[in-house]
């Protein structure tokens, strides 16, 4: 039999440009290598956030240098990485502007016509059924409101390049080709038609941005090109989001609710076709979608209470080495409490402005503190569950992210809940897992990415119990 060559996946998020050889045969990926990703460029207005393409590009290369020998001979590139972010480039792929992502909040700075925030006015153009046919998904921070910015005043740059998602714009330079895009990358810009699965052309020429030379959209599995690796021509295939290439490495089925909890944390189901309500609306693989609910409160807010907590401390030189482990055993021995915790602190899809009431004295602990944390996050997956659901119901849970992995007692918590039994994703590098399994299916050797996921059912992640 005709051994299965790996290939080499890579993932490009915003704090690290991950990597690892994909052995299809073995369906197992290799060691995964981590660089750093590079720190956004100085001096910036307030809101602006930007980063050289230039440096991000010299990463990749020198991890995929770094992975040839463990990917030898190697049978193509399979990218995902961070949405929302994009690059101007020209026809060769070559940069030709900073690249901006999601943190770059400049649309919110005021329009000049006092009409409120750039993003204000982009919105106010935005008819109820186009929001439904964006996914419901228009919200500051994503490409569409940087490019409404741009044509706002006048600064567009040449109509003959390219806005890419970072994901595109590292295929296209690897294969000094035009950027193009696949769905799940094109879903990000915030310009997509879901009903037609093509650029919203009369929303965009309405915003000033219809003489743009937008992405061609593309298959998910399409060869982008031929990506010069170690001497030799390797094939290049459309990069995915790395929202939806996580969900794959979760092997999420039908049915299965998986809430993925980190710094933010997301509620998302399959959907066997399009469809919308009170939930977003994303492009996922095998002609599937997702309902899902993002930007949910977490990791983001916890660690806020953890600064809060450890001010006194820091404040006069005392360095607490690992605050989690005791809010760990804290929280799993306080069964309940009456305090209440609502951990909006930030702008996020449950309000912005968080509040703790029911305060005792006797109960202002860190135990009770972190147990009233986590019934709230649970009460929110819950919600966010049924609203994703459509009154359908779930079989069973899908746990991921590093917080739901160093958490006991917030697992217990949500577990109580749902009163649903959980599993985890197979590998806490799910969207390795996830590459591995577009691999698998991109490639031929599973006829779908479900069936590839069934071909992973027994993975299990080295050093596991």
């Amino acid at each position: 039999m005709e051994r299965a060559m790996p290939l080499i996946g890579i993932d490009i998020g915003t704090s690290f440009i991950k990597g690892a050889a994909l052995d299809l045969e073995a369906r197992r990926f290799g060691r995964v290598r981590r660089l750093p990703f590079p720190e956004p460029l100085p001096g910036r207005p307030p809101l602006h956030r930007e980063f050289d393409p230039g440096a991000i590009m010299a990463a990749v290369r020198e991890l995929i240098a770094a992975l040839l020998p463990d990917a030898a001979p190697c049978e193509g590139l399979l990218i995902c990485g961070l949405m929302h972010g994009l690059v101007w480039a020209d026809a060769h792929g070559q940069p030709r502007s900073p690249l901006t992502t999601w943190q770059d909040q400049r649309v919110l700075e005021p329009h000049p016509s006092g009409a409120g925030s750039f993003f204000d006015v982009l919105a106010a153009q935005v008819a109820p059924d186009e929001r439904r046919q964006l996914g419901n998904e228009l919200r500051a921070g994503q490409p569409l409101g940087l490019l409404f910015w741009l044509a706002e005043q006048r600064r567009l740059p040449a109509p003959s390049l390219t806005p890419a998602s970072l994901p595109d714009f590292v295929a296209a330079n690897l294969c000094a080709t035009q950027p193009t895009t696949a769905p799940t990358n094109a879903m990000a810009h915030g310009a997509l038609n879901l009903d037609t699965m093509r650029w919203h052309e009369p929303l965009l020429e309405r915003l000033g941005l219809g003489g743009l030379c937008w992405p061609a959209v593309q298959p998910e599995g399409s060869i982008v090109g031929l990506a010069e690796v170690g001497g030799r021509s390797i094939p290049c295939y459309m990069p995915v989001g790395d929202f939806q290439c996580a969900l794959a490495g979760a092997l999420l089925a039908p049915a299965e609710l998986s809430l993925n909890i980190a710094t933010g944390s997301q509620a998302s189901m399959l959907l066997p076709e399009r469809a919308f309500g009170d939930f977003q609306t994303r492009p996922f693989f095998d002609g599937r979608f997702l309902a899902t609910i993002t930007h949910i409160p977490a990791g983001r807010s916890l660690s806020a209470l953890v600064a809060l907590l450890s001010e006194l401390a820091v404040g006069q030189g005392v360095a607490l080495p690992d605050p989690w482990r005791y809010i760990a055993d804290a929280a799993a021995r306080t069964p309940a409490t009456r305090i209440e915790a609502d951990l909006a602190f930030f702008s996020s899809s449950y309000g912005d402005a968080g509040a703790l009431a029911g305060l005792h004295e006797e109960e202002l602990t860190v135990g009770h503190l972190f147990r009233a944390a986590f019934e709230r996050m649970a009460a929110t997956y819950h919600h966010a569950a049924l609203r994703v659901a459509r009154g359908q119901g779930w079989r069973g849970l899908v746990l991921s992210g590093g917080l739901a992995q160093k958490l006991p007692a917030l697992r217990d918590t949500i577990a109580a809940r749902f009163g649903t039994p959980y599993r985890f994703a197979p590998s806490s590098e799910d969207t390795m897992l996830g590459l591995l399994a577009l691999g698998l299916a991109f490639s031929g050797r599973a006829s779908s990415l479900g069936a590839a996921a069934r071909m992973l059912a027994s993975y299990r992640e080295a050093g596991a119990e």
